[in-house]
């Protein structure tokens, strides 16, 4: 089972990693503390909807647009057989799954934890001449 809190974090971190901020310029930005902001990327706090708006302004993302992440990769987590299992034979952070533009990979951290990731290429437009 994928935990809703640990999906939520793991796109908040990578938001965050992704534009070389640090936590404590995040959780100023937002009004949270820096412990708590750290709890939540672990996936071992809940945030309410809105401190969560909160840490999406402060990363200058919207609400919907993390929480259409999070959908994105629980979809996935749910259709994709043994998804929380050891995937052997796979390096760590190597793609183990595709489905159309989401690439997913999954870090086996302990025997009951894995640190599931999914990344969504931008969509092209595609354009047919008459």
């Amino acid at each position: 089972m994928v935990l809703l809190r640990r999906v939520i974090g793991d796109a908040l971190r990578a938001r965050r990693q992704g534009q070389h901020r640090t936590l404590r310029e995040v959780s100023t930005a937002a009004n949270v503390s820096l412990g708590y902001l750290s709890e939540i990327e672990r996936g071992q706090k809940e945030a309410s909807s809105e401190l969560l708006a909160a840490i999406c302004d402060a990363l200058g993302a919207r609400l919907s647009e993390v929480l259409g992440e999070v959908s994105d990769t629980l979809l996935l987590a749910e259709e994709m057989e043994g998804v929380l299992l050891p995937v052997e034979g796979k390096a760590e952070g190597k793609p183990v799954a595709r489905e159309g533009e989401v690439s997913v990979s999954v870090r086996q951290d302990s025997p009951l934890k894995a640190t599931l990731r999914a990344t969504r290429k931008p969509q092209r437009e595609v354009v047919y001449a008459a």
